[in-house]
């Protein structure tokens, strides 16, 4: 076992080419800010700062395969390894520091992620540098 958390946001973290550690830390606040815990009545209105969540941060370049030509994934806008790394372990650094339990997988390495989906809800963030 690598990494585990209990409640909390399980983050799949694609870097691509043009991404930078501003934009990761920008990222990572936005995801511990989210309202997406249900409150007393049952509505999404807590953040994970709010139920004192962890924070699960594993490496997940394939989500930028792009499908939409032949069979065979690209990952042309993926940011190249030494980049990827690079910003992968700053937004990690960057989520401990802000007070959250945060865990990581290993980068690059071919994991066995296990998750307990409770919603279900699943939200796919992108931040570009003119958010």
């Amino acid at each position: 076992m690598v990494g585990s958390i209990g409640s909390g946001v399980l983050t799949l973290l694609a870097v691509g080419a043009g991404d930078t550690p501003e934009l990761a830390e920008r990222l990572i606040t936005k995801i511990l800010k989210l309202r997406i815990f249900a409150d007393d009545e049952g509505r999404m209105n807590r953040s994970l700062v709010d139920i004192s969540g962890g924070h699960l941060i594993v490496s997940q370049f394939t989500l930028y395969g792009d499908l939409s030509r032949g069979n065979r994934p690209s990952f042309i806008g993926a940011g190249d390894p030494s980049l990827a790394e690079r910003i992968y372990d700053h937004a990690v650094r960057f989520s401990r520091s802000q007070g959250i339990e945060t865990a990581a997988g290993r980068f690059q390495a071919d994991m066995k992620v296990e998750l307990i989906n409770d919603g279900p809800a699943t939200f796919i963030l992108e931040m570009t540098e003119d958010q």
